[in-house]
């Protein structure tokens, strides 16, 4: 596999040919496409001072689908050829049955385009690559002598795809994405504290090779493996919690996103199914999913059915007033599509996943926000988590959190886990700041076994009344 441009349709299989045996296989359903992609990837992982991986991986393919209603049949090749095809028509023509259905109407056109389509890959040679991370390697060993690890990663892809309809509609995409992360090891005294950073988006590698953003980050890597030697054993009970401005939104995302996806609802699974039109978090609070943003993680300039992406109002005023939808779940529930079917290969059929979830900013000084909590906890970094999208509850824990009382930052904690439910934790939302920002671009959102990369974001916010897990006595 070379670094032409993927053409499918001019090197591999004609048009015409795909498009009679997708008519066939979708023959008497309500929706069905042809997906076709080739994705390349590469990845550097520098080490402990040596370069310990260096990957690449080229891979090509189909999906062809054909929906009858709840029901879809599908099939995958990594063979992009007539008689591939042929064979996978058969395959999911056995969804259709007898037929008896009507072709839902195409997706609307678009000249949207979120994003270059430059191959990252490209933007520097694989030397200088590594000597890019020896530079992180030795930077970050000359700041702080306590440095005993450093580790960082440097990622790059693109995923050029198709997407041919039974009408004749064919829509194409090229999505590059590149993320550079850093992570040290500080050792003093005997204990051993890591701290990470990281980020990227749907934009080549020239930014992030930069000096400027590469030490940033060994700074900001630095800084949270030194709070992180600082922390004590984190407190545990009932307790107010102020959330920082950007990544904190994952719990957002978690909590309240994923229960807003259509087929949750549709198959009233989640814990705002029945809920549009009611008030299902305080005022004030306003969450959108937006594909739209330029250059974002999460951004699509068409999803993996062909719908233009969209900026969709899900929560305004604290009121439901949205779900996130495909097309096959938009169709059963009589609204819609928004632009939110994906999938993360042509392997996969599409469902309803988030774009870059977030929510909007409010009024209020962050400052005052934290001077206002009498006695809690101010996470700013969290890791995983896990949620229950049937109840809304979930488990996060923090990677950089503060205890606070009277107002006043304290010392760093560290073991913390917040203990909730999505839909309370959005009605006791109590203050929301002024400094919506989203994250730094390092998200990726599992649901059914399919991974895909995602956005999330929201201002200083205070949740009264979480569960906070701790060790301290």
């Amino acid at each position: 596999m070379d670094d032409a441009r993927f053409s499918p349709f001019e090197t591999l299989i004609e048009e015409a040919a795909a498009l009679k045996l997708l008519r066939e296989a979708t023959a008497g359903a309500e929706d069905g496409e042809l997906f076709l992609e080739r994705k390349r990837s590469e990845a550097l992982v520098f080490d402990d001072g040596r370069l310990r991986n260096a990957s690449y991986d080229a891979a090509e393919g189909f999906g062809l689908r054909a929906v009858r209603g709840e029901v879809a049949g599908y099939a995958h090749a990594t063979e992009i050829s007539e008689s591939a095809l042929r064979r996978a028509a058969e395959t999911a023509r056995l969804a259709v049955g007898a037929g008896g259905g009507v072709m839902a109407p195409p997706p609307p056109g678009t000249n949207l385009r979120l994003y270059g389509d430059r191959d990252p890959m490209q933007d520097a040679s694989f030397s200088a690559k590594i000597d890019l991370l020896r530079e992180i390697d030795a930077y970050a060993r000359g700041l702080d002598p306590r440095v005993v690890q450093v580790s960082a990663t440097l990622a790059a892809s693109l995923q050029e795809v198709f997407i041919l309809r039974p009408e004749g509609g064919l829509v194409s995409d090229t999505r590059p994405m590149a993320r550079l992360n850093v992570s040290v090891i500080l050792e003093e005294n005997g204990r051993r504290e890591s701290g990470g950073t990281g980020g990227g988006g749907r934009f080549g590698l020239t930014g992030l090779l930069d000096p400027a953003h590469w030490q940033a980050a060994v700074r900001e890597s630095l800084r949270i493996a030194e709070v992180n030697l600082r922390a004590v054993a984190a407190p545990a009970g009932q307790m107010d919690v102020v959330l920082g401005a950007g990544w904190p939104g994952i719990l957002l995302h978690e909590a309240v996103g994923h229960g807003l996806e259509g087929d949750f609802n549709r198959k009233k699974s989640s814990a705002f199914a029945g809920l549009m039109g009611q008030q299902v978090a305080a005022r004030g609070v306003t969450v959108l999913d937006d594909g739209t943003i330029p250059d974002r993680r999460g951004s699509i300039s068409v999803d993996d059915e062909g719908t233009p992406s969209g900026k969709n109002v899900l929560i305004e005023d604290g009121i439901l007033v949205g779900y996130m939808q495909d097309r096959q779940n938009a169709r059963l529930m009589g609204v819609a599509p928004t632009g939110n079917g994906r999938r993360e290969s042509h392997a996969h059929i599409p469902m309803p996943r988030m774009t870059n979830t977030y929510m909007l900013g409010g009024d209020a000084d962050p400052e005052g926000i934290v001077a206002s909590l009498k006695d809690g906890i101010y996470a700013v970094g969290f890791g995983g988590g896990q949620v229950d999208i049937t109840n809304g509850k979930f488990v996060f824990s923090c990677t950089e959190a503060y205890r606070v009382q009277n107002g006043v930052i304290g010392a760093p904690v560290k073991g913390a886990t917040l203990i909730g439910d999505g839909p309370t934790a959005m009605r006791q939302i109590r203050a929301i700041g002024n400094d919506m920002k989203l994250d730094p671009g390092i998200g990726n959102c599992g649901k059914a076994g399919q991974w895909v990369p995602v956005g999330v974001g929201q201002p200083t916010l205070m949740i009264g009344g979480l569960t906070v897990g701790g060790s301290a006595a």
